[in-house]
């Protein structure tokens, strides 16, 4: 039997498979133009199989957006939290991923660990899906693309600049630097930087990202401005991540310094009047609702990709 496709990390897939999956989402969506959401894609690449979703975390967007991407590709799923299951009462990692093995045709995990859903793909034997985890979120960050790609056309050469706390969403960002030719700047407050081990990884592979505590410096002509929000599930230093993070609002003032072009994203849930302001939120220059809605298309094709189903659509 193949090893399972495991989708846990962008910089873990080659990159002519993250822009084969790329490209497939933007094909599948273009297909779908004029459908309605619950008609199933043409060459239903997710027939006959059903995807498990097991939720730590709360959920709008991967929750809603992994099960209308299963259903449009003619299969099924079956959502669970961890606190329904035998998980949430000492019942371990492993011998989880063993029954689940033997009963779906593959897992999304949102997940408080990292290190939890690493387990659980060492241990299946069916694709292992990262829906979040603490150290990273690889579905997040191939929505962006595909909304990038649709307002310029190519992600290659674009400057995107992140603004704020380095986090889980940054270090995707990060492991997908040289698999996608982009050049990253981060802005961050020392203390709420990104993960070092990420960085030194992309260095490695090329990957051309820069690091300052200056926001003007980071958005200066840059393609696009992202950022996310400060305090995340989890967080028990809301103060001072308020504090450290307060001169990294996203306003129209800083968004005056990136390229005319230029385009705000957030990947939601956002607070308006804290990490960014609602004049730019709002603004004719965000695409955060064709971010949310790109998570369907993105999953599509991540689920193809697992299922070896990529393909002519």
């Amino acid at each position: 039997m193949a090893e399972p496709r495991h989708f846990i990390d962008l910089w873990r897939l080659a990159p002519s498979d993250l822009r084969a999956i790329l490209d497939d989402a933007r094909a599948r969506k273009a297909a779908r133009k004029g459908w309605p959401q619950g008609r199933v894609d043409a060459d239903a690449p997710g027939a006959e199989r059903t995807l498990a979703m097991i939720f730590q975390k709360n959920s709008t967007r991967t929750r809603f957006s992994f099960d209308a991407a299963m259903r449009q590709l003619g299969g099924d799923v079956i959502i669970s939290t961890a606190a329904d299951m035998q998980l949430g009462r000492g019942e371990t990692v492993a011998d989880t991923a063993m029954v689940l093995s033997r009963m779906v045709d593959a897992v999304m995990i949102r997940a408080n660990s990292h290190d939890d859903v690493e387990e659980f793909a060492r241990v299946a034997s069916v694709p292992v899906i990262n829906g979040l985890t603490d150290r990273s979120h690889p579905c997040q960050i191939l929505a962006n693309f595909l909304t990038i790609e649709e307002r310029f056309g190519s992600i290659d050469g674009k400057v995107l600049a992140w603004v704020g706390d380095g986090n889980n969403v940054c270090s995707s960002f990060i492991h997908a630097a040289a698999a996608f030719n982009f050049e990253l700047r981060i802005a961050a407050p020392a203390a709420y930087g990104p993960n070092a081990v990420d960085l030194a990884r992309t260095a490695e592979r090329q990957g051309r990202v820069e690091v300052t505590d200056d926001p003007r410096a980071a958005v200066a002509g840059a393609d696009a401005v992202i950022t996310d929000t400060w305090v995340s599930m989890g967080d028990t230093d809301h103060d001072a991540r308020l504090a450290a993070l307060g001169p990294y609002q996203v306003d129209a003032g800083l968004m005056a310094l990136a390229a005319p072009h230029a385009i705000f994203m957030h990947d939601l849930p956002a607070h308006r009047g804290e990490e960014v302001t609602a004049e730019v939120f709002d603004g004719p220059r965000s695409t955060v609702w064709d971010e949310a809605e790109n998570r369907i298309h993105a999953q599509k094709s991540v689920l193809a990709w697992c299922f070896d189903r990529l393909g002519k659509v």
